[in-house]
């Protein structure tokens, strides 16, 4: 079979088919394993049985539709759902479990035991929810080897049922291809999932990689694919480095936003998130129990002459980490696309905390010439939801303070922004660190380059021993004294 090439993000050549794909694990003669599919059919097994050869490779296929039966299998969850990422783990776990028990290793001392499994809700008959579901992947890639996992989260796109099941089909048998014949390659690996699929057809919004395979994988960074691919608009990864569902995190949340580029993450920064979290939890709609605080990095701010600077994404990962943040990464430069996303997951009160040239930015026209309604469609799809701003002021050269107050917008855009900020939408945050208005990034990182003292100053505590320790931002690592 030919090696798969591609010309581009979107051009693809000599790609196998799905029966190429599920007959070549199928003539593998060491490739053996099960088939656990719940919720929308046995669709991906159903590409094996089809190409031929199947009774080398699948050793039991089952779907245990049936809520008490599944129970039996696999288990009682403890919030009592059945599409969740928990779920699928102790399908994939059992099993493998199984197998290994029931097929006896010293008489196949070649195999490569496999299971794949599915748990999918697929679209309503109100059409109101579209559908989604976790799929995955335990396997060996050699007799006497751990097991690896791949496992994803997914949303359907398409509006009819057999349609998505056609799709996951299609999905499960590029994910079980090309974990055997790509795992060496896992950025291909991402982008080979949508073989024969189209992004108007599937939602990839959280994977994880782990295994011996795996083991020089950064899921962040993978992440990170899944958004420069256009796979989802946004991926969400918590202090512990690990990929999570962004529904799980936000789901009927206050949420609390701050976008920058965090690069480095400064006092600043921090200042802005502490104060106003003080007043956010403070408003009568908000739970402090039920707050998320949420830091957002668009794609264009990881951008570095054209290309996305992977190492630069790590460094300011990394530390927001060790701040004990989760991060966002999305692909919405515009904050109505960013509030539009959070309000799929929560009607709670929101809040968006904004530096003065970022409200600026907010009413300048011209980033919504694509819309229909142009800035007004944008503002009824930022500010008519229950939303507060809580702007953060800024120093001007001669001392002085912009803040709401003061701030020039277009004149064209002035009575628009007085209606919004004196309804109560923009607020000032008042109690902030004055010390910090000097502080930079931009200034960090040239004094960074420059080699010259006291930009650890302008850092949050612990930031800039790490930098060096990590050698971060071209940071040069100091000399360890051992005494």
């Amino acid at each position: 079979m030919e090696e798969i090439t591609y010309k581009g993000d979107s051009e693809f050549e000599n790609i196998p088919s799905l029966k190429d794909k599920a007959l070549r694990i199928n003539l593998n003669k060491d490739i053996y394993g099960t088939f656990a599919e719940i919720g929308a059919g046995q669709e991906t097994v159903r590409q094996f049985f089809r190409a031929g050869g199947a009774s080398g490779t699948i050793a039991k296929t089952m779907s245990a539709y049936d809520k008490d039966f599944s129970d039996a299998i696999y288990g009682i969850e403890d919030d009592k759902r059945y599409v969740t990422e928990a779920r699928l783990r102790k399908m994939l776990n059992h099993e493998v479990s199984l197998i290994e028990k029931r097929i006896i290793r010293e008489n196949h001392p070649t195999k490569l035991f496999f299971s794949y499994a599915n748990t999918v809700a697929t679209i309503d008959f109100a059409k109101k929810f579209k559908g989604h579901g976790w799929v995955g992947i335990k396997y060996q890639v050699a007799p006497d080897q751990e097991y690896n996992d791949i496992v994803l989260h997914i949303r359907f796109k398409e509006n009819d049922a057999r349609l998505q099941q056609e799709t996951l089909g299609k999905l499960g048998t590029n994910l079980i291809y090309g974990a055997f014949y790509k795992y060496n390659q896992p950025k291909k690996l991402l982008r080979y999932l949508y073989d024969h699929l189209d992004k108007d057809q599937l939602e990839i919004d959280t994977i994880n990689f782990s295994g011996p395979v795996f083991k020089d994988i950064d899921n962040r960074l993978m992440s990170l694919q899944l958004v420069k691919n256009g796979m989802t608009d946004a991926v969400m990864f918590a202090p512990d480095g690990n990929n999570v569902l962004p529904a799980r995190v936000l789901y009927k949340k206050n949420i609390l936003a701050l976008r920058g580029s965090f690069r480095p993450v400064t006092k600043v920064n921090m200042d802005m998130y502490e104060k106003s979290y003080e007043m956010f939890i403070k408003e009568n709609k908000v739970d402090k129990e039920k707050t998320q605080v949420i830091f957002e990095i668009t794609l264009s701010n990881l951008r570095a002459e054209g290309e996305i600077d992977e190492q630069d994404f790590m460094d300011r990962a990394r530390l927001l980490c060790s701040l004990g943040q989760t991060v966002l990464i999305s692909n919405f430069q515009e904050y109505y696309k960013l509030v539009e996303y959070f309000s799929q997951y929560t009607r709670s009160r929101m809040g968006l905390t904004l530096g003065v040239n970022n409200l600026v930015d907010i009413f300048d026209e011209k980033y919504y010439r694509h819309l229909s309604g142009g800035i007004l469609e944008a503002f009824g799809k930022l500010f008519y939801k229950d939303l507060r701003v809580y702007l953060y002021p800024m120093q001007d050269r001669d001392g002085s303070l912009t803040n709401s107050e003061n701030l020039k917008v277009h004149p064209r855009m002035k009575e628009l922004y007085k209606f919004f900020k004196y309804n109560g939408k923009v607020v000032d945050i008042t109690d902030f660190d004055s010390s910090n208005l000097s502080v930079f990034s931009r200034t960090v990182l040239k004094m960074i380059a420059n080699g010259e003292d006291g930009w650890e100053e302008m850092l949050p505590e612990g930031v800039a021993k790490l930098i060096k320790e990590k050698s971060l931002f071209g940071c040069e690592a100091e000399e360890v004294v051992h005494k």
